[in-house]
């Protein structure tokens, strides 16, 4: 794609954000810093997006864990800045439960080739120097880039169950970008090398990471100060304001308007900064785009999300933070323990708070389980995978998330350079964030496509769409560290 032109940024800007999660407050955040102020419209009742804390009788819960540890100065300012004291490092423990056995993760093969026994081991190991002798010499998807690097046995057990649990998609249907940008310079004999201390440059091989910030409440609590700052500094932050159009005239952007509880209501605008999803974006064009852009944007899926949060009469279940879960027959798909990420999420002794996490298309099934049935599902399923007792549970309530994770499947690409090419010559109007640019970013790199977006509004030329792709695997250490779920 040719690089945009960007309208700037002139005193006295109106700028309306869409969207209060991450990359929108970022956005507001970093223009209120400039002393400009704006207009940020967010359709639910809170701010954070998928990075919210949900609370229910005093519990506090993540939509997904949201680590904060990135590699990026500003992001790490910014966090400093907002949350202060109110930061804590946190030691960091995820394993994979498969089979009744936990697994170390991020995968170390050493550790999998121990637990799995000599058996499949040999099998493990065969089938990885077979590979690396026959390597798929193209790597399109996600089975082909993962098998190339592992082995196919080991792909079969470890990855591609799971991965296809979380996307409701076939592994050779999601793209090998997704592989290279979420588990980038992982392969087994590199892992062996290092655990068995015999690769020579150990020094420049980078860790995985052991421990990581959080705020003392959850990730929520960064965007609800953050959120404060921005109506203390004069701008506005406006809930259960739904965007439902965004006017372009003459190549521009011109207004953004809102369905309220109130009606609609317009909002005239020299900049707008989108965080929607691209679908939801090109639907709300007036007047509507062509049709080849309208199909595009349509065709961009998303894998909805929802978790079953479950109070329980103990404490101290296990010591990780979450766990992966990849044994056949139940379907949940993670499992937050979020008593080991912060104390004060669970306001009652002797109690733990845990996040039963199912991935879903909105409509389906498991989609539209009544929440009691939820609840009595994800208690049934810990109890089968040996962590607690059905009867431990002695309260829930559910959350859904839609349009969590956008899908990288085989034509997603194509449709997404089709859909720009229509939006990105309107040079005041922005694309940011894991929706708004239908990449699966992490907070802290959506976070900085906002801060390059209100940069390049004041004369920087930085490009947004290279965040993340250009960036090293999200678990390993830099200089300036990894980055978060």
């Amino acid at each position: 794609m040719p690089p945009r032109l960007v309208d700037l940024l002139k005193p006295g800007a109106r700028v309306v954000i869409v969207g209060g999660g991450p990359a929108g407050l970022t956005a507001a955040y970093y223009l209120s810093k400039e002393g400009v102020s704006s207009t940020v419209l967010e359709g639910d009742d809170m701010v954070g997006g998928i990075s919210r804390t949900a609370v229910y009788k005093g519990y506090r819960f993540d939509i997904g864990g949201h680590r904060f540890f990135t590699k990026i100065a500003p992001v790490e300012e910014m966090w400093r800045e907002i949350l202060g004291p109110e930061m804590l490092v946190v030691p960091r423990l995820s394993r994979i439960h498969y089979n009744g056995k936990l697994f170390d993760y991020p995968l170390k093969p050493l550790n999998a080739l121990i637990s799995l026994g000599p058996w499949t081991s040999m099998q493990v190991v065969l089938s990885y120097l077979k590979w690396q002798r026959r390597p798929y010499p193209v790597e399109e998807n996600f089975e082909q880039w993962v098998t190339n690097r592992f082995g196919r046995r080991l792909y079969e057990i470890f990855f591609k169950t799971y991965t296809e649990k979380v996307w409701g998609t076939p592994c050779t249907e999601i793209r090998a970008e997704w592989a290279a940008q979420r588990i980038q310079g992982l392969s087994l004999f590199r892992a062996i090398l290092n655990a068995a201390s015999l690769n020579l440059r150990s020094d420049k091989i980078k860790t995985l990471i052991h421990e990581f910030s959080y705020p003392r409440l959850g990730p929520g609590q960064m965007w609800e100060m953050c959120r404060d700052r921005l109506v203390e500094a004069g701008s506005q932050v406006l809930l259960r304001h739904r965007v439902t159009r965004i006017e372009i005239e003459g190549g521009r952007a011109v207004a953004v308007a809102a369905d309220t509880p109130d009606g609609e209501r317009r909002f005239e605008a020299d900049h707008v900064i989108s965080t929607m999803t691209v679908r939801g974006l090109v639907r709300s064009l007036s007047p509507q785009p062509p049709e080849p852009i309208r199909r595009a944007a349509v065709a961009l899926r998303h894998r909805d999300f929802l978790v079953v949060a479950l109070i329980l009469n103990r404490e101290r279940l296990f010591p990780d933070n979450w766990i992966y879960v990849h044994t056949p027959g139940v379907s949940v798909g993670r499992i937050q323990n979020f008593n080991n990420w912060s104390a004060a999420m669970v306001p009652e002794p002797h109690r733990t708070c845990l996040g039963m996490e199912y991935f879903c298309f909105k409509g389906d099934g498991l989609w539209e389980t009544s929440d009691p049935e939820l609840i009595r599902q994800a208690s049934w399923e810990l109890e089968e995978l040996g962590l607690a007792r059905e009867s431990d549970v002695v309260d829930g309530t559910v959350i859904r998330m839609p349009n969590a994770y956008p899908i990288y499947d085989s034509t997603y690409r194509a449709n997404l350079d089709t859909v720009r090419e229509f939006i990105d010559p309107i040079p005041n109007l922005h694309t940011v964030g894991r929706n708004g640019m239908h990449k699966y970013n992490n907070q802290d790199h959506s976070m900085l496509t906002a801060m390059m977006v209100v940069r390049n509004m004041q004369g920087a030329s930085h490009d947004v769409w290279s965040v993340n792709t250009d960036f090293d695997y999200h678990e390993e250490i830099s200089p300036r560290g990894g980055s978060p779920s």
